[in-house]
């Protein structure tokens, strides 16, 4: 599933008029960056949610082989996936975010070689913070040796994950952040993290597109 229904505030003026996942970077828009890494070994079935400016994305996709999960209202990260789940049907689902690009291995595949449902009810993509550029902030999770994780001022989530089903599901409301379910995995011990291998990029606000070019630019020479 593809995050695309938020409003985009940080990146107005350029958000007034389009959603953010339309903003382009390197003459592409972002969401296609994205659907770039839905390669078909990863994943046979690709959602979109879409809220703000949701006719520009359907437009956008129209033709190619992807389900739409429309939010009549914001329903944050965790709600939004709730409310898709309807179109995903499998134990487990990738989630990634829509307002970033990469550099290195695919985010995606390198999280399926390393998810081990036994252990796991969730896989995050994490980055030191030197490999997360245009991060604003000190870090979001504590590293153990085994990539177990606990909340600190540690490795930057990068907006990618593999979550089982189960554990969006088992939240009763309808409106909440992928943080509550994260909270409750954290305390049962089930959810872990893994470093990317590579550089990832925060495009939320316009100064970072510049930034970002630069890194697809110096990724491909």
């Amino acid at each position: 599933m593809l995050f695309a229904a938020g409003f985009g505030s940080r990146m107005r003026p350029m958000t007034d008029v389009i959603p953010k996942p339309l903003v382009r970077v390197a003459d592409q828009a972002l969401l296609d960056h994205a659907l770039e890494l839905v390669t078909p070994d990863i994943a046979d079935t690709c959602v979109i949610n879409t809220h703000y400016f949701a006719d520009q994305i359907q437009d956008h996709v129209r033709g190619k082989p992807i389900q739409l999960s429309y939010e009549p209202t914001l329903l944050d990260t965790g709600g939004g996936l709730k409310n898709a789940l309807p179109l995903l049907p499998s134990a487990s689902v990738f989630t990634l975010n829509t307002d970033a690009v990469w550099t290195g291995e695919n985010p995606l595949a390198q999280l399926k070689d390393h998810w081990d449902p036994n252990r796991m009810d969730a896989l995050l993509l994490l980055a030191a913070p030197e490999h997360a550029i245009g991060h604003k902030g000190n870090g979001d999770f504590l590293c153990d040796p085994n990539m177990q994780l606990s909340w600190g001022p540690g490795a930057v989530y990068l907006g990618a994950q593999i979550i089982k089903t189960s554990a969006v599901e088992s939240i009763k409301d309808d409106v909440f952040s992928m943080r509550k379910v994260w909270d409750q995995l954290l305390n049962a011990g089930r959810l872990y993290g893994v470093i990317h291998a590579g550089q990832w990029c925060d495009v939320g606000y316009p100064e970072a597109i510049e930034t970002a070019e630069a890194l697809l630019a110096d990724d491909r020479s």
